[in-house]
C-alpha cells in the first residue's frame, strides 16, 4: 500500500522523502523488521523505538516514524522517508486502521471494560451469539478465536498492529460478531485508537493495575474512555462508580444490575455450589435463567451478555440455552471429582477479585472455605499485604504459596503477602512450592468445604526467573484427587 493512504487522517508534524513510496507491513519492533516496511518508533517501559531506528533501517525500513523532539532526523539517512508526530502510538494505530483497511467497520464490534468479569461475560456473549447462529470472533485473556479456531492470546488486548491485523483475519473469515476485552492499559496506550466500537459494556471497577495509572482516577478514565469511542453502552449500575464512568460517556447508556433501579434487573436470584439462578424480564415476561457457574457475580455477567446479545438480535431461547451451556476456562471453575467437598479454581489476582469470589464461596459453602493462592512478581507490590488480610479474614484455613514469581524471588512475595495474613486470625501455612501446597490442601479438606485455588485460573504454565515451565492448577488437583484414600460418591 501507498504510504500516502496509510497515513491518511494521521497527525503529521512535519515528514521529509518520497510520501508515495510502497510499504509491505507496519512494524513496531525493530527486531521483525524486514526491507520495505514502516518502523514505528515506540516509546515503551523498558526501552524506547527511538534507540532501534538506526538497526530498522539497517534491516530495510523505508519509513520511520518518531515523536516530535526525540530525535534529531537529520541523523536518519536521507534515503529513508522520515514521518514527525506528536503522539506515535496513535499515529500507528490510525495508520493500521488504514494498512487493514478498517476492519472493524466490517462486523459488529463489542468492547467489554472493567477489573472484573471481562472474560466470563465475553465467553457467555460468545456462545449466546453462536447458539443464535452467528460467526463469532473473541479476543481476550485466555485466547483469540475466530469461529472455533483458537490463537494464544499473549495479552488482554494486543498492540494496535497485531489488532488490526486480527480484525482483519476475523472480517475475512466472514465473522458477524467481534467481542474483545479492553483493558485499561489498551485504552491509556491507545491501542484501540480508531477502532469502531458499536457497544461499549462496563463491569466494575477496583483498585488494580495501580503500578501502571498511579492514580485511581487515571485508571476511571482510561475505562471510561470506550465509552467516548462507542455508539452506545451497557453500564452496571450498582458499580459505585458507575455514575462517574457515566458522566464521562458520550454515547447513549442503558443501566443493568440487582439493586440500583437499573433498567434491565434481575430478581428471584438462587445461588449454589455449582450454578447461579436468576429471573429477567424479558418480552413481559418472567424468564428464568441458569448459568453453570456460581456466585452473584454471574448474575451481573449474565445480565451484561443479555443486554448485548439482545440488542444484537438473540432470541431468549438463544440466552437461555447459550447461558446454561458455557464454559469459562478458570473462572470459578470447578474440578470434576466424585468427592463429598469441592474443588474451584479461580484467576482471582487482585484484593477485589480475591475478596470477591472468597466472599461468593462462603455464601453458599456449608463447610470451610481453604483457599491456596500467591501473588505475581513484577507487579504491584502493594496488594500483597492486602490480599493476605483479605484470605485471612475470609477463609477459613489459607494455604500462601508460589504464584508467577517472574524474576522476584518468591520468598519475598510470600512474606509479604504474610504481614497482611497476620493482622489477622486467620489460620495459614507457608507451602512455597505450589504443587505441595494444592496437594496438601486438597488432603486438608472434608464434606461440605471448598478448596479455593485462586490467581492462576486458565494459565498453562508457572514463570520462574523468566522461563515459562508446564504448570496448571486443575491438572494439578486432579492428579491429587487420584491420591487420596477411596471416598464415597459426592452430594453435589
Amino acid at each position: 500500500m501507498r504510504l500516502a493512504e496509510i497515513i491518511s487522517d494521521c497527525e503529521i508534524i512535519n515528514s521529509r522523502g518520497d510520501l508515495n513510496v510502497e510499504v509491505n507491513e507496519i512494524r513496531y519492533d525493530s527486531r521483525s523488521v524486514t526491507p520495505g516496511d514502516m518502523f514505528v518508533a515506540i516509546e515503551g517501559f523498558k526501552t524506547d523505538g527511538h534507540n532501534y531506528i538506526a538497526q530498522s533501517v539497517e534491516q530495510g525500513a523505508k519509513v520511520v516514524v518518531v515523536n516530535n523532539n526525540r530525535i534529531d532526523i537529520s541523523t536518519i539517512r536521507e534515503d529513508v522517508t522520515v514521518i514527525v508526530t506528536s503522539d506515535t502510538r496513535k499515529f500507528m494505530a490510525m495508520s493500521a486502521c488504514n494498512f487493514y483497511n478498517h476492519p472493524s467497520r466490517d462486523f459488529k464490534l463489542i468492547g467489554i471494560t472493567g477489573t472484573k468479569g471481562k472474560t466470563t461475560t465475553s465467553y457467555m456473549i460468545k456462545t449466546i451469539m453462536e447458539k443464535a447462529g452467528r460467526k463469532v470472533g473473541l479476543i481476550g485473556t485466555i485466547a483469540n478465536m475466530i469461529g472455533n479456531q483458537e490463537v494464544e492470546a499473549s495479552r488482554t488486548t494486543p498492540e494496535s498492529v497485531d489488532l488490526q491485523k486480527l480484525f482483519r483475519q476475523m472480517a475475512d473469515a466472514d465473522c458477524d460478531v467481534v467481542v474483545m476485552e479492553v483493558s485499561s492499559h489498551a485504552l491509556a496506550l491507545d491501542r484501540v485508537y480508531g477502532c469502531s466500537f458499536d457497544i461499549a459494556v462496563y463491569t466494575n471497577l477496583s483498585e488494580d493495575h495501580l503500578d501502571f495509572h498511579k492514580t485511581f482516577d487515571n485508571y476511571l478514565e482510561a475505562k471510561a474512555k470506550l465509552f467516548t469511542m462507542a455508539k452506545e453502552g451497557f453500564v452496571n449500575v450498582d458499580d459505585m462508580y458507575a455514575k462517574k464512568l457515566m458522566d464521562i460517556a458520550t454515547c447513549p447508556i442503558t443501566t443493568y444490575g440487582i439493586d440500583n433501579n437499573p433498567f434491565v434487573s434481575a430478581r428471584d436470584i438462587i445461588i449454589t455450589n455449582t450454578y447461579s439462578d436468576f429471573k429477567i424480564s424479558m418480552n413481559r415476561t418472567l424468564q428464568r435463567i441458569k448459568v453453570p457457574i456460581p456466585g452473584r457475580f454471574t448474575v451481573y455477567n449474565a445480565l451484561a451478555a443479555i443486554c448485548v446479545t439482545a440488542k444484537l438480535g438473540a432470541s431468549v431461547e438463544d440466552m437461555c440455552v447459550g447461558l446454561e451451556g458455557v464454559q469459562v476456562p478458570g473462572r470459578s471453575e470447578v474440578v470434576p471429582s466424585t468427592r463429598d467437598f469441592v474443588i474451584m479454581v479461580d484467576y482471582a489476582h487482585s484484593p477485589a477479585s480475591l475478596e470477591s469470589i472468597l466472599r461468593a464461596v462462603k455464601s453458599y459453602t456449608r463447610g470451610r472455605v481453604i483457599c491456596v493462592f500467591g501473588c505475581g512478581g513484577d507487579r504491584d507490590p502493594f496488594k500483597r499485604p492486602m490480599m493476605g488480610e483479605i484470605a485471612g479474614k475470609l477463609a477459613d484455613i489459607t494455604y500462601i504459596t508460589s504464584d508467577n514469581p517472574r524474576t522476584e524471588d518468591p520468598a519475598t512475595i510470600i512474606k509479604q503477602i504474610e504481614e497482611g495474613m497476620l493482622k489477622t486470625k486467620g489460620e495459614y501455612k507457608i507451602v512455597q512450592n505450589r504443587k505441595k501446597a494444592i496437594e496438601q490442601a486438597i488432603r486438608r479438606a472434608r464434606r461440605n468445604d471448598i478448596v479455593l485455588i485462586a490467581g492462576k485460573g486458565h494459565e498453562t504454565y508457572q514463570e520462574i526467573n523468566g522461563v515459562k515451565n508446564h504448570f496448571d492448577d486443575r491438572e494439578v488437583a486432579r492428579e491429587a484427587l487420584k491420591h487420596l484414600p477411596e471416598a464415597k460418591q459426592s452430594n453435589y
